[in-house]
């Protein structure tokens, strides 16, 4: 779990600068797969998907 943790960290924190520096290519799409893997297998994972699918219930129900 800490390891896992520490990969989302770095993984967003380099996602977050390829984005913000505009610089996207396969390395940022690489970046971009690793980040939502690890970040699937943390403790966030069910809130993330509690959210989306609140929202897609909300978005459904207009």
């Amino acid at each position: 779990m800490v390891v896992t943790v520490s990969l989302v960290a770095l993984f967003g924190l380099v996602l977050f600068f390829l984005l913000r520096s505009k610089n996207l290519g396969p390395g940022a799409a690489f970046i971009a797969a690793g980040f939502g893997f690890f970040l699937a297998s943390t403790g966030a994972a069910k809130p993330i998907n509690q959210l989306a699918e609140s929202l897609i219930q909300t978005v459904q129900s207009l």
